[in-house]
């Protein structure tokens, strides 16, 4: 998958040097365990918007 835009985010240090440390640890860059949780937040809300869909066409209408 090619990458073409960056992303700057503000984090508290002890928090990042953290998450750092786990991504060492298993041996991942952290970019690479960013960009896998951006995946599934994603993937998870558009899931839950689906399902909203699906159930507001599904509703009875009031007074039927």
């Amino acid at each position: 998958m090619e990458k073409d835009v960056g992303l700057r985010i503000r984090v508290q240090r002890e928090l990042r040097e953290q998450f750092q440390e786990v991504c060492k640890a298993e041996d991942k860059p952290a970019a690479q365990v960013i960009r896998e949780f951006m995946r599934e937040y994603v993937r998870q809300r558009m899931e839950k918007t689906q399902s909203l869909k699906r159930s507001a066409r599904v509703r009875p209408v009031p007074g039927d």
